[in-house]
């Protein structure tokens, strides 16, 4: 009789966690336009016909008519208005919605990001706070826009989407995909439906690709069934539930000590592949798992290696035996394959034994299991070995044991019965086997049998049996004897098994707590170390990859230098992520063992190991738990790297927030004394002409034009660029540019390089004439005097290009990309002259803002700068005839 399930303890704490909380329904779709927001009010309805209490938090009908009409019949939070940069913009009511306290709330798009001063920045924080209030909550979002896999989406669409939400927020909901063919989508997008013409005809050409929309669709319905999969297990580990419960493929290989089995992980991989699934690969340690040679415990730690490199799970779990092991771990996984390997054996050993493959199937019913026979997985044929003889201390002691015995039945010959005597033997047995392992059991139990022949059947003091009744109970002690060794040699197999397991968990444990009480990557590198050093006594350091080759970065003892021979062992761990250098198959010249300490992100360093006497660093029993170590160690490393960069980055917005801050202020603060400083230039000049009157107004205006730029810079930074997106004519935009600029450009000649014929741009005119001013600018100002400055534009297929070419020393060979950074000025050359190196950094801004290219470059005949502008094929309103193209 099978035993019962037991609850999962931590399923059910989380199953627990959720009572009082409100449920979250989310729509999941492939793409816009599939009918989420259409799906999610037609719910709604439903249930407030039903009795309900439902009100409409936030929904975006994007002009749909079908999708406005649903609104009616339902109540509507009245939006918070929301003042941002002179913008009124409407935002969810929280507040609202938990005074009114309704018991179901509809939010739309819940990957939103809401505007600066919002409770929350996120619109799915604010479900979390409405959720924990004990409100139910309908939304919706697209697959693209689930953390992990927004880099996948980007990565065929070509289109990365800024508002994510957390994997974990699907992962607690109920999902309800809402899905549509990809022919019916794109047809619903010709008519309309989705985007206004304009939009969806670019669209058409890009996001909305049949290929791209049937890829998208494939990921909402795998991402949606995996939600539903992790639920579905938790529920039943909660509550205890028996049955493999296949909603999803969960894969299980059995792999041992053999080199062949690396073939059933390989095979293992690819049947996880195929389905989509997860896998783990796990090792049953038995009693026979004590008897492995070094060799053995090294390919078993090989095996578990490659598992762990080809992106699955390991697990070593201690049993009586493989398939009791095997039966139990595949009921807790839930697994629904199991791959294991049929070894050739002797009909001999099948006799004895049994097969392991047979007994398997037979005790996994409803698990599907996969059988890859043949010689390549026999073991190498051995002799058969019981374990070890143990110390000659085991034999005596067993020997004093059954002395004492035979003294005692000696006292109580007299008063008991023969027969009861004998069951005395079985007290030293059970000691030797339990205490020295089988064969001193075994030895035990044939000594006693001899002793209570001597000492206590008649003759007495032969060896020889006159009564055949006593034949028998020498042969019945011997098999008692044989059989109890057996038992309890068993025992204490498994005893040392789960004594060996406990002890490796507490190290982990222990492990894990001092690398969590590290709160410096320096700590957390010293920490990781002198725990490893001290475990495995050995000497450890930890290298970092850097561009002058691995950086010692720790080290217990401390280290001052590693030689050639151990960075070029550590430098091959880093490139190909496996071990080097001693021990290892690579570079075993060095005297150290280099382990990588790998990631998601890559390796992020190496451990190395190394002993005092030159010798092997590690056991290779000792592997398995080095490779627990050095994944809780990255874990570690990993998190304490992402922490680090978080606080940079949090420094960084910080700095450009305060500086944007200060900019801004400064610009406005300066634009009123500066009109009227060019006013009472104008007026000077105009009632008394002279040079200071010109100097005042031409400084006065230069003054203006640098905190306009400080405006733009600004405006740039904070993403605030409204744009006004019309035709304009190049040739115009250029004259006005022209114009505005004749002061700064001086004696310098203009050129204007531009046919009649070519097509309008489709681009913001007040940016447009920003660059040219700035570019304009910057060319009157370090070109050499008296030089002519060139504005040329030139059709190309599939683009417009429009340059300022300056004639002068140009750009330092190299700077050509940071001539745009912001407060760039480059030393030893014309760009290093008076200015406040913002100019170029907002013709970047304004030109990615629009979607144009910009570019610099140094021109050879004659010597100068070219910076161009490049429009593309979409800014452009007219379609370029191939006849016309150079």
């Amino acid at each position: 009789m099978s035993e019962p399930e037991r609850r999962d303890p931590e399923a059910y704490l989380r199953q627990a966690a959720r009572e009082g909380r409100g449920r979250l329904k989310i729509f999941l779709g492939a793409a816009p336009g599939v009918g989420k927001t259409y799906e999610m009010l037609i719910d709604g309805m439903q249930r407030l016909k039903a009795g309900v209490d439902v009100v409409v938090g936030v929904v975006e009908t994007h002009g749909r008519r079908e999708t406005e009409a649903l609104l009616h019949g339902h109540e509507v939070i009245s939006r918070r208005a929301v003042d941002h940069q002179g913008h009124g913009l409407g935002e969810m009511d929280l507040d609202a919605i938990l005074a009114r306290r309704p018991g179901l709330v509809l939010v739309d798009e819940l990957a939103h990001s809401n505007a600066p001063g919002s409770r929350h920045p996120k619109r799915y924080q604010d479900v979390e706070e409405l959720l924990d209030a004990g409100i139910d909550v309908y939304s919706t979002v697209n697959i693209q826009h689930v953390e992990s896999l927004n880099d996948v989406v980007a990565s065929f669409t070509r289109v990365r989407v800024r508002e994510t939400v957390p994997d974990s927020i699907l992962e607690t909901a109920e999902i309800e995909v809402v899905d549509i063919p990809p022919d019916e989508l794109i047809d619903r997008l010709k008519e309309g439906k989705v985007y206004i013409p304009a939009e969806a005809s670019r669209a058409l050409n890009h996001f909305f690709s049949k290929s791209n929309l049937t890829a998208l669709r494939e990921m909402a319905l795998r991402r949606a069934a995996q939600a539903v999969d992790a639920q579905m297990l938790d529920y039943v580990r909660a509550h205890a539930l028996a049955g493999s419960f296949a909603a999803g493929e969960r894969v299980v290989v059995a792999i041992g000590e053999l080199p062949s089995a690396q073939g059933l992980v390989r095979a293992a991989k690819r049947l996880a592949d195929a389905l989509k699934a997860p896998w783990t690969a796990v090792h049953i340690e038995t009693q026979r798992s004590l008897a492995f040679t070094a060799e053995e415990r090294g390919h078993l730690a090989d095996t578990m290696a490659l598992a762990s490199r080809l992106g699955g799970t390991t697990a070593t779990i201690p049993a009586p035996s493989v398939v009791a092991g095997l039966r139990q771990y595949a009921a807790d996984a839930r697994a629904t394959q199991i791959v294991i390997g049929k070894a050739s054996r002797s009909w001999w050993f099948e006799l004895r034994h049994g097969s392991v493959v047979d007994r398997l199937v037979r005790a996994m019913e409803d698990v599907a299991i996969h059988v890859l026979p043949g010689d390549r997985f026999a073991p190498p044929r051995r002799t058969a070995r019981m374990g070890p003889w143990g110390k000659p201390a085991d034999y005596l002691w067993s020997t004093a044991m059954i002395a004492l015995m035979t003294a005692i039945g000696r006292l109580l010959v007299q008063t008991i019965a023969l027969g009861n005597i004998a069951l005395l033997y079985l007290v030293p047995v059970m000691f030797a086997a339990a205490s020295f392992g089988l064969r001193a059991g075994l030895f035990a139990g044939l000594l006693s049998s001899l002793a209570y022949n001597f000492f206590f059947l008649p003759p007495t003091g032969t060896l020889t049996v006159s009564n055949p009744e006593n034949v028998i109970s020498i042969l019945v002690l011997l098999g008692v004897a044989i059989v109890t060794s057996q038992f309890a040699a068993r025992v204490r197999a498994q005893a040392d098994l789960a004594h060996g397991s406990a002890r490796q968990n507490a190290a982990l444990a222990g492990f894990s707590r001092q690398l969590t009480a590290a709160s410096s990557q320096d700590e957390l590198m010293h920490a990781i170390c002198a725990e490893v050093g001290r475990m495995f006594d050995v000497r450890t350091v930890l290298l970092l990859p850097s561009p002058d080759g691995p950086q010692l970065r720790a080290a217990v003892p401390p280290e001052d230098r590693l030689e050639q021979i151990e960075k070029a062992a550590a430098q091959w761990a880093m490139d190909n992520e496996q071990p080097a250098g001693r021990g290892s198959s690579t570079l075993t010249a060095s005297d150290w063992l280099f382990h990588p300490l790998r990631t998601t992100r890559g390796v992020l360093g190496v451990l190395g190991l190394a002993r005092e006497d030159a010798g092997e660093p590690l056991r290779s029993d000792q592997l398995p738990l080095l490779m627990s170590l050095l994944d809780q160690a990255s874990i570690a490393f990993d998190r304490m790297a992402l922490e680090e960069e978080m606080l940079d980055a949090r420094q960084i917005r910080e700095r450009d927030r305060l500086r944007s801050a200060l900019l801004s202020s400064v610009g406005h603060d300066l634009r009123t004394p500066l009109t009227t400083i060019i006013s009472a230039a104008h007026e000077l000049k105009r009632q008394h002409p002279c040079d200071l009157a010109d100097t005042v107004e031409a400084e006065a205006l230069r003054l203006t034009r640098f905190v306009a730029n400080l405006l733009d810079m600004a405006r740039v930074e904070a993403g605030a660029l409204p744009l006004k997106l019309e035709p304009v004519d190049l040739f115009d935009a250029v004259a006005g540019a022209v114009h505005d600029t004749r002061q700064s450009l001086g004696r310098h000649e203009v050129k204007v390089d531009i046919l009649p014929d070519i097509p309008l741009v489709r681009v913001d005119p007040t940016l447009l004439h920003h660059i040219l001013i700035n570019l304009l600018d910057n060319a009157g100002r370090y070109a050499d005097p008296d030089t002519p400055v060139t504005i040329q534009g030139q059709r190309l297929p599939g683009a417009i290009t429009l340059s300022v070419i300056d004639q002068g020393p140009g750009i330092p060979p190299g700077s050509e990309a940071r001539v745009f950074d912001t407060f760039t000025r480059m030393e030893g050359s014309d760009r290093a002259k008076h200015g406040t190196g913002l100019g170029l950094a907002i013709v970047k801004g304004f030109a990615e803002a629009m979607g144009l290219g910009v570019s610099a470059a140094n021109r050879a005949n004659p010597p100068g700068a070219c910076f161009t502008l490049r429009f593309p094929q979409a800014s452009i309103l007219s379609p370029l005839a191939d006849e016309d193209m150079p």
